[in-house]
């Protein structure tokens, strides 16, 4: 769980990050999890946008999102997610 400080912390380094990943018609499946978790692992901190097409909120798949990956949802902001998981061998971010 992450405090508000940790929060509007990773909010500024999630500015300059590019929507790596895109849930579209098919919603957020087994295969997706998998790719969303090896990001999680290389990154810690990434974006997830909606398509139009997408039938599920941004809400709705970032906390699908989360609870399957054991990761942190940071923010939704209109169709695009922030989620936060500390790597397990290749910590990159410090939070304060």
């Amino acid at each position: 769980m992450l405090t508000p400080k940790q929060k509007a912390f990773l909010k500024g380094k999630a500015n300059t990050i590019k929507n790596r990943f895109l849930v579209g018609k098919n919603g957020v499946d087994e295969s997706f999890i998998g790719s969303i978790d090896n990001a999680l692992e290389a990154h810690e901190l990434i974006k997830v946008g909606l398509l139009p097409t997408a039938e599920e909120s941004a809400k709705e798949a970032a906390e699908k999102i989360a609870r399957a990956t054991k990761a942190d949802v940071v923010q939704v902001i209109g169709k695009v997610a922030v989620l936060y998981r500390p790597s397990k061998k290749n910590k990159r971010i410090e939070l304060p």
